[in-house]
């Protein structure tokens, strides 16, 4: 786990040492144990990596460059199935020098080029400078585990795992009032867009090229290309169980001590058990508590951990961690109105104290339908009738935050006028349901979520928090052949007849973790912001909202005080809208955006 960053200018020109040296400094918190830079001023090029050591300590060093000298290669994330490549490899006569996985992706590439990317088994983000092309390669996971940004304007491509780290090269930028636009529909600003004008993701399951001449996008990996199959129960319960094994055993390589996250809901129990299955010591386990019985987890993740015999440590922590938000935020480079990345930071400093890998249950929701959001739409009275049209807009709908004549009203009116005609739907949705119309009306839906609600918002949230205190999160649901799996899958094995979410994998699991870990209610890990505002933090958010030069510059007030006066006197239920707008008021304010 490290943070990559770097640049490739067409006219040659170096980039300023100070400036390259201050984008490795901005991801220190994501790789404290080493830093590396391959330099070539004289080709306008430098890939550099801050180092989190996880696979071979000693001989892991980045950047890995071949025998000649002419290829660069450094990494963000783990190569999971490492071992079995460089057996194969070296089977092939290539000798490899470290135990290390980058080396593995550098001797790969030696021997195939780019289109070695479909055997790497992992969660990454890439960068290979080829002087043998005199080309920049960025290549990102399949489903966009790990984070990796650019921007190109022409003669210069910046590169780098988090925004701050490119800004440092960059300097100041505008942001980009259509990321603000369709964050107002998601509640995050979905990829492409980044906050910031010319500043765009490496999408999810792509390569990037970038030469003297231009730049070209290939698409390495594609969800859609699966096809739905029937499966009787016994035979997908069977592949069910194997494959999530097998992804869990291989995602415990590790040279450094290592746990897992575990809330008693059925996806973290489910890894935690098939961790035990793989070692001959308890595994080390991490939960946060709540005083509140709403939001407390912790009576079921110690069942699950007495069930496992796992070495658990629990912390009961404050409930309100409101002044930590703006923090969250910092590491978050973007807003994001969800509010269980405040917990989520919480529980991965705990787990800080003792490892610095966690094995994590996310994913599990999105491939199987675990949301309560899936159960109410599809329940809804002629759902199932409704054209392909009206059902992919009313889902939008259903998970949208403000509708789009709400943010029309909502906007001053310069800039109501410049965001006129564009249609978040359209724009971010409209294209992934396009893609998956050959797909289930269930898998449609959880279709659009994988491609944006997850890597937009639940995948970021594990990768940021965790690497804001310099550990590692590994998520065996999001195992390439678990994704695949799950789309060869019709949604009727995820949501049953009566609206039972995971329906398949709930059955499979009883065996492993027992009834009441399979069954129980899926509890939400957030915290009551919704009445905080309502009462003692009124003042503060009001104070927030209303002092925000950016939010007064883009919202009118009279809006915004209808929201929170609304909310306070309990006419109208804003939480989800009056935390997003804090949340970009408070990403304001720290990144000094007026």
């Amino acid at each position: 786990m490290c943070g990559i960053f770097g640049y490739w200018d067409r006219g040659r020109r170096p980039l300023d040492v100070a400036a390259l040296a201050a984008m490795g400094d901005k991801l220190r918190h994501r790789g404290p144990d080493d830093a590396g830079v391959w330099s070539q001023p004289a080709r306008g090029v430098a890939i550099g990596n801050r180092r989190l050591s996880i696979i071979d300590i000693a001989g892991g060093h980045q950047p890995f460059v071949s025998d000649d000298g002419r290829i660069a290669v450094v990494q963000n994330g783990e190569i999971f199935n490492y071992v079995e490549l460089a057996e194969e490899l070296r089977a092939q006569g290539v000798q490899l020098q470290t135990h290390s996985d980058t080396e593995v992706i550098l001797r790969l590439y030696e021997r195939e080029g780019i289109a070695c990317l479909p055997r790497l088994n992992g969660m990454f983000a890439i960068a290979i400078d080829d002087a043998n092309q005199d080309a920049l390669y960025l290549a990102r996971d399949r489903i966009g585990v790990k984070p990796l940004y650019f921007q190109d304007e022409g003669g210069r491509v910046l590169f780098a795992s988090e925004l701050k780290s490119m800004l440092a090269a960059s300097g100041p930028r505008e942001v980009d009032l259509e990321a603000v636009h369709h964050y107002l529909s998601f509640n995050y600003i979905p990829a492409p867009w980044t906050i910031w004008q010319g500043v765009r993701h490496v999408m999810p399951g792509t390569w990037m090229k970038f030469t003297r001449s231009g730049s070209e996008t290939h698409r390495w990996w594609n969800l859609a290309d699966q096809r739905e199959q029937d499966f009787e129960f016994a035979d997908w319960s069977r592949e069910f169980l194997a494959i999530l094994d097998d992804a869990t055993r291989i995602r415990l390589r590790a040279d450094v001590p290592w746990g897992a996250f575990l809330s008693g809901g059925v996806d973290s129990s489910t890894i935690v058990a098939l961790m035990a299955r793989h070692v001959n010591r308890p595994v080390k386990t991490f939960c946060i508590g709540f005083a509140d019985p709403r939001f407390d987890e912790s009576p079921f993740a110690a069942e699950a951990a007495k069930r496992f015999g796992c070495d658990h440590t629990m912390e009961v922590a404050e409930l309100n961690m409101l002044d930590r938000w703006e923090h969250v935020l910092y590491h978050l480079d973007q807003p994001h109105g969800d509010a269980s990345f405040l917990p989520t930071l919480r529980v991965s400093e705990l787990a800080a104290k003792h490892v610095k890998v966690v094995l994590t249950g996310d994913g599990g929701d999105e491939l199987f339908a675990g949301y309560e959001k899936y159960e109410q739409y599809f329940a809804r009275p002629g759902v199932a009738d409704l054209p392909d049209g009206e059902f992919q807009r009313g889902y939008f709908d259903a998970i949208s935050l403000f509708t789009p004549q709400a943010k029309q009203a909502l906007y001053q009116p310069a800039v109501a006028a410049r965001l006129q005609g564009i249609d978040s739907f359209a724009a971010a949705a409209q294209p992934w349901f396009e893609e998956a119309a050959h797909f289930d009306r269930v898998n449609q839906a959880l279709y659009l979520d994988m491609q944006l609600l997850l890597s937009g918002n639940n995948l970021v949230k594990p990768d940021r928090m965790g690497m804001a205190v310099s550990i590692e999160a590994r998520t065996p649901f999001l195992d390439w052949r678990m994704m695949e799996f799950a789309f060869r899958s019709r949604g009727v094995t995820k949501l049953g007849a009566s609206g039972d979410k995971k329906h398949w994998y709930k059955k499979a699991v009883e065996p492993l973790i027992g009834h009441d870990l399979a069954y129980r209610k899926k509890q939400m890990f957030t915290v009551p912001v919704g009445e905080w505002f309502r009462k003692e933090s009124y003042p503060w958010l009001s104070g927030l909202l209303q002092g925000s030069p950016l939010l007064q510059r883009l919202l009118r007030p009279e809006a915004v005080t209808a929201l929170l006066e609304q909310h306070r006197d309990g006419s109208a239920n804003h939480t989800r809208e009056l935390r997003a707008l804090a949340a970009l008021a408070l990403w304001a304010r720290q990144a000094q955006v007026a």
